[in-house]
């Protein structure tokens, strides 16, 4: 069934909420004072964001789950359908962009509300700007924007040739993809991956009334949007010449 345009819209701004709720949230729990997770490390992080996208990709599942303009983009350029009958037009790009981000920024600030205590006890601004959004452990624009595209090609190229098994898209699978990819590509940016992930959590930092925040790195914001905007449309390119057979 083909859903209207105000279900992507829900269905996107519920499951990019749900992703950036329980994804923010397990940064906040491994890294502010006083959590019950604290020093739970990058695995811990890893996981708790794998499983925040087999949330969000359930929440999401009338809209297709793109959760991510990467994907949407990465959908577009190999000119797969967006959702069931949805064909992958500027309208609808522009919708699913709009609902991405708009999620994004709700669940920041859902997890903001749930450790607002937490952030009060933290005075290490740096790790508060953590929970919300990416940031590079050696900070060279040029060699970030890179890391962003590999790991957001192999997320968005994986996930198109998921489409195309006899087993087909699953939660499941992108979940433990998305944890490999920080196993395997996190460490040098935190692996954005997904602008509406980076910039909708960024945004509400800024808004935020965070004791003691600090910045938000605006000087770094747009290489986790350049790099997985890059990453998904060369995805979408590379697609085009893969040995697809389609499932059956």
């Amino acid at each position: 069934m083909t859903p209207s345009l105000a279900q992507i819209v829900l269905s996107e701004i519920l499951g990019t909420a749900t992703l950036t709720l329980l994804g923010c949230g397990v940064v906040a729990n491994a890294l502010l004072s006083r959590s019950k997770g604290f020093g739970g490390g990058p695995l811990f992080i890893n996981f708790g964001w794998g499983l925040a996208v087999f949330a969000g990709v359930y929440v999401a599942y009338a809209s297709g789950a793109h959760l991510n303009p990467a994907v949407t983009l990465g959908l577009l350029v190999s000119g797969n359908e967006y959702a069931p009958g949805l064909e992958p037009t500027l309208v609808n790009t522009l919708v699913y962009f709009a609902a991405e981000m708009v999620g994004g920024f709700l669940g920041a600030v859902v997890a903001y509300l749930a450790y607002k205590t937490h952030f009060d006890a933290t005075e290490d601004a740096g790790l508060k700007l953590a929970v919300f959004s990416t940031g590079p452990e050696i900070r060279a624009y040029g060699w970030n924007v890179v890391t962003e595209v590999i790991g957001t090609f192999v997320l968005v190229f994986v996930i198109l040739l998921f489409g195309n098994t006899p087993a087909a898209l699953g939660a499941l699978p992108v979940a433990l993809l998305v944890v490999g990819i920080g196993a395997s590509l996190g460490g040098p940016t935190g692996y954005a991956i997904n602008p509406a992930r980076d910039l909708g959590p960024r945004i509400a930092h800024a808004l935020l009334p965070i004791r003691g925040k600090g910045t938000s790195d605006w000087a770094y914001s747009w290489v986790p949007v350049v790099g997985p905007v890059l990453g998904g449309v060369l995805a979408g390119l590379v697609y085009h010449v893969m040995p697809v057979v389609p499932a059956a």
